[in-house]
């Protein structure tokens, strides 16, 4: 059994969140959100033509090691064009459009249905990259452009596993947004010679636009298009217990008190919980707290056992245990080898 304390006032955002608001967690997820390695390409298509993308494994070898899921997404500077996840999501991108895939899932691009697809790997030039990459394919048709990025993304959004987000989402930015999207499609279409270092500012834009576009999503999206854990914060049940575990998740929880205080019964919350997110709430508190805890790791200089502490271990021993089951390395060495950013 896990022993906890009630101090987290280092956790980021605790102290921000209402129970009786479950969205209001938004705003702490979003903030530790951490993207890294990210990496611009220009495409340029003239129609008939198509391609199919299977997950994106061979792409993660474009990128700095890291830890993190795979996201893509693709800006759309001139043309139109479907575009087809493989669980049947399908979207017509236009001008203007970012078009994001935030689990990287196999899918199709193609300026109409009938075209005739071939393989991305086949497309991209061979790796490892040392040049900024470029994709020139298609007829003598109407002209599609592109700008594409790749990156590694560390937040429960980007959790393969409780799919947060839908396979794909397409955003049109607008205001101040809209001016990141554009500094970015000017920096792709001029690009020439050696990919920008890690950690650049050109690397950096493709952050904040990845970052903006995500906020839109998570401000305009309809309920119905919601999954997984954003699903989960709007049920009834689900939510205001997951609003009470991301507003004092060192709080000695158990699953009669977390039932009790969001106002519903221990049978009800665990099959909710299950239903909605595949694990108990007790194993999603304790996959939070070690969520906080990395980031703890990487951003303070706090020690292992204060860490622990913040998150809910007063054993710095039931941490350490807990925390190499969780990410397959004791926390010291995890922090001695984990990146600046990514999970």
């Amino acid at each position: 059994m896990i022993e906890t304390t009630d101090s987290v006032r280092s956790v980021p955002g605790a102290a921000d969140c209402r129970p009786e608001d479950p969205l209001s967690v938004l705003p702490q997820v979003l903030g530790m959100v951490r993207l890294s390695g990210a990496i611009f390409f220009r495409a340029d298509f003239h129609a008939p033509w198509g391609y199919w993308s299977p997950p994106t494994v061979e792409l993660e070898r474009a990128l700095p090691p890291g830890r993190g899921s795979l996201v893509m997404f693709h800006i759309v500077v001139e043309g139109t064009f479907w575009i087809t996840m493989q669980d049947g999501t399908r979207a017509l991108a236009v001008p203007g459009d970012v078009v994001v895939m935030p689990y990287a899932d196999a899918h199709t691009m193609r300026s109409a249905d009938d075209t005739d697809l071939v393989s991305i790997a086949s497309l991209l030039p061979p790796m490892p990259w040392t040049e900024f990459p470029r994709i020139d394919y298609g007829g003598d048709g109407a002209p599609t452009a592109l700008v594409c990025g790749f990156l590694r993304g560390d937040a429960v959004l980007f959790d393969p596993v409780l799919r947060a987000l839908p396979s794909m989402f397409v955003v049109h930015p607008t205001g101040p947004a809209a001016s990141w999207v554009c500094a970015s499609v000017d920096y792709a279409m001029h690009a020439t010679g050696a990919l920008p270092r890690v950690g650049s500012q050109d690397q950096r834009l493709s952050e904040l636009v990845f970052t903006e576009v995500l906020r839109i999503f998570l401000t305009e999206c309809d309920a119905l298009e919601l999954t997984g854990w954003l699903a989960a914060l709007r049920d009834p049940v689900v939510g205001p217990a997951i609003a009470l575990i991301h507003a004092a998740p060192a709080r000695a929880w158990t699953v009669e008190g977390l039932a009790r205080a969001a106002m519903t019964s221990k049978t009800v919350l665990v099959e909710r919980f299950n239903s909605l997110l595949g694990r108990p709430p007790i194993r999603y508190l304790t996959e939070w707290r070690l969520r906080l805890a990395s980031g703890l790791l990487r951003t303070t200089t706090f020690s292992v056992a204060e860490v622990g502490a913040q998150v809910g271990y007063s054993s710095e021993e039931a941490f350490s245990r807990a925390f190499k089951r969780a990410l397959g390395a004791a926390p010291t060495r995890w922090r001695s080898e984990a990146p600046p950013t990514g999970w």
